[in-house]
């Protein structure tokens, strides 16, 4: 789904804060970043609450993650492999949006549906550490 009102920001992650997974998916991403280019925001938090809402995902049962980057928003597989292809060392990841889109969204989906089971879930939101901190939304 690509949502084509503009988003006045750019280059931000909505990720669901409390999932193991999805925080440790961002310390990925910030840690091959060097451009610290990519922003992140918990869809906990008041900025990633509005901006779930105005991408039509819930934010009480999140089923996406999403990234604006470009002036687009993309969601599920597009998503993860638009931030990866956008970091160093990363970009061949781009060869597999030739795998078709609802291939590549039901191995999403199964693992969405599954992340707090497989990796665990976080009592209160992921608090990054202070190298990470000044490149979160809130």
């Amino acid at each position: 789904m690509l949502v084509t009102r503009p988003w006045p920001d750019d280059d931000v992650i909505l990720y669901d804060g409390v999932c193991v997974f999805c925080s440790r998916w961002i310390r990925f991403v910030a840690a091959r970043d060097v451009q610290r280019r990519f922003r992140f925001t918990a869809i906990q938090s008041g900025y990633g609450t509005r901006l779930a809402q105005a991408f039509g995902i819930n934010p009480d049962d999140p089923d996406t993650n999403a990234v604006v980057h470009g002036g687009e928003v993309f969601f599920k597989s597009d998503a993860a492999l638009t931030v990866l292809g956008a970091l160093p060392g990363w970009s061949w990841m781009r060869v597999l949006r030739a795998v078709p889109k609802p291939l590549r969204d039901a191995v999403y989906n199964l693992v969405a549906r599954n992340r707090y089971r497989i990796f665990g879930k976080y009592e209160e939101c992921f608090v990054p550490d202070a190298s990470l901190r000044e490149r979160v939304m809130d």
